[in-house]
């Protein structure tokens, strides 16, 4: 049954060291929630980019809370590099597993379907096969002279995210982002931040139903207003690009970047 709460207490289930996925910042992603984390300095995080990461990544990095990132890029997009990353890989202080999307996709599809790898192609010859020891090329069982890559499963201990709204029985409407969909079923628990809660129920509407993750696999929701602000949320408003240069230039310097988490809450949509 999935659980009401608010948004600290949807923080506050995320463990020290838990292996985390989030979205991109296309996606639905749930600032609100990474807010709460930086403040209750919840550290030793594995983050799992779905498929990349952004403005969100960078802050938990720059608040020293990520040990390990397994993603296939780190960007503010039109705003430029994200300036923690890039700090972090330069001083070795990251555990970097460098992926590609499609690698990303195919451990979580594993773990949704309860395999211990995925078969894909287009990495065999690059460079991000040869640094990751976790992936093995194989004979394809079917045609001994067409060799495969496989990826293990990746099974997030949380999966977070921030979409549109849900009903009172735990049902999240996420339209066409299935991806979420993959998340929630690759992961232990699942906690969400949504716009608002209706209620009457989106199963039974013929116009959400197809959109739909079912409460059963939604462990915790929490309604907070703009809670993806300064990226956007579709169906609902767009991306502050103001907001996201001027975190980019605040960034590019430690002192900056406590000076930006110091204000950032002053400067949250009401």
């Amino acid at each position: 049954m999935t659980a009401f709460v608010s948004v600290e207490d949807l923080a506050s289930a995320i463990a020290p060291g838990a292996k985390l996925a989030v979205r991109a910042d296309y996606g639905g992603v749930a600032l609100a929630v990474i807010d709460r984390l930086i403040d209750a300095g919840i550290g030793g995080l594995h983050v799992v980019c779905v498929p990349t990461g952004g403005l969100h990544v960078d802050m938990l990095i720059g608040a020293g809370l990520v040990a390990t990132l397994e993603t296939s890029a780190v960007s503010l997009g039109e705003a430029g590099a994200a300036p923690c990353f890039v700090r972090a890989v330069k001083a070795g202080a990251l555990n970097l597993l460098d992926a590609t999307c499609p690698a990303i996709l195919a451990g979580l599809t594993a773990a949704q379907k309860g395999v211990p790898f995925m078969p894909i192609r287009g990495l065999i010859g690059t460079d991000v096969l040869a640094a990751r020891a976790d992936w093995r090329t194989i004979a394809n069982p079917f045609a001994p002279d067409d060799p495969i890559v496989i990826v293990p499963a990746i099974r997030p201990n949380v999966s977070l995210f921030h979409a549109p709204e849900a009903d009172r029985d735990g049902n999240v409407w996420i339209g066409r982002r299935r991806e979420l969909a993959l998340m929630a079923y690759a992961s232990e628990t699942t906690l969400v931040t949504v716009e608002r809660i209706r209620d009457s129920s989106l199963l039974d509407d013929e116009l959400t139903a197809a959109g739909v993750l079912p409460a059963l696999y939604v462990t915790a929701v929490a309604e907070v207003r703009r809670g993806a602000w300064p990226y956007g949320l579709w169906g609902e408003y767009g991306p502050d690009l103001a907001a996201l240069r001027a975190y980019a230039q605040a960034a590019k310097t430690e002192a900056g970047f406590a000076a930006y988490r110091d204000s950032r809450r002053e400067r949250v949509p009401a």
